[in-house]
């Protein structure tokens, strides 16, 4: 397999890079992480921050980012990452899916840019982005990993930039059983020695996991690593399981 595929828990707007200290490990993380991948040619990015009805690619020539969170300083409404279009890779992976739809209007959104700012802060990749599907279907997204898996002899990086544990009303309270629940039902099912059957019946049917809605009220954030977790095809290896805005939060990695 020559592409490279990452699962990451993205943080809290734009949080990461003002500097905010529930990110800081996060943050360490990123920076490093760019060390230990292979430089990929083109970068595809899908976020929990974009649904369309069917799958969607941005192709826009000179894209824009999308300041898509409010209250944050002025500071959070300036940053920068003229990161060039992959819009032949948009064509590509379009013509794998029976009903993709191209976008050159939107911009990248925060699920790209910050995490990205961290890995890559010379924004010289090409990259585009992949949106999820509004029906919010496990089934869907495992169908669309499936879909992308003629791209596994590029060097790309797919990253699934989601978030492991998303309940809003939870963040910043102390860490607790429940989701350390759930967290050890997405390190088992992603990185142990199992048929892949086994791992797609267990996302498919990620609500019947322990304390699943109480860490996902919505699933947005939890979808990018089903796609991720099909796309590969194969056990990942955990690469973070460290604290966000002080819940435990995981990230994988296949290569």
């Amino acid at each position: 397999m020559k592409a490279q595929i990452l699962y990451i828990s993205h943080g809290g707007g734009p949080m990461p890079i003002l500097g905010d200290r529930y990110h800081l490990r996060m943050v360490d993380f990123l920076k490093g992480l760019s060390t230990k991948l292979k430089r990929p040619d083109a970068i595809v990015v899908l976020s929990a921050h974009w649904e369309c009805p069917k799958p969607t690619l941005l192709c826009a020539q000179n894209p824009s980012l999308l300041y898509d969170y409010y209250g944050f300083p002025e500071e959070a409404y300036q940053l920068r990452y003229p990161s060039p279009m992959a819009v032949d890779l948009a064509n590509h992976i379009a013509s794998l899916f029976e009903d993709a739809v191209l976008d050159d209007t939107r911009g990248f959104d925060h699920g790209m840019f910050i995490p990205l700012s961290f890995l890559y802060p010379d924004a010289d990749i090409p990259t585009t982005q992949l949106s999820l599907l509004s029906s919010l279907s496990s089934r869907e997204h495992w169908n669309m990993g499936e879909a992308l898996r003629p791209l596994l002899d590029e060097n790309i990086l797919f990253i699934g930039s989601g978030f492991s544990f998303h309940n809003m009303r939870l963040f910043f309270q102390d860490d607790d059983k429940q989701n350390h629940a759930f967290q050890e039902f997405l390190i088992n099912t992603c990185t142990a020695d199992l048929p892949i059957s086994k791992r797609e019946e267990a996302l498919v049917a990620w609500q019947q996991a322990p304390y699943a809605r109480y860490c996902h009220p919505r699933e947005e954030h939890l979808l990018p690593l089903h796609v991720c977790c099909a796309l590969a095809g194969e056990k990942a290896e955990l690469v973070f399981d460290d604290e966000i805005l002080k819940r435990r939060s995981v990230g994988f990695l296949w290569r």
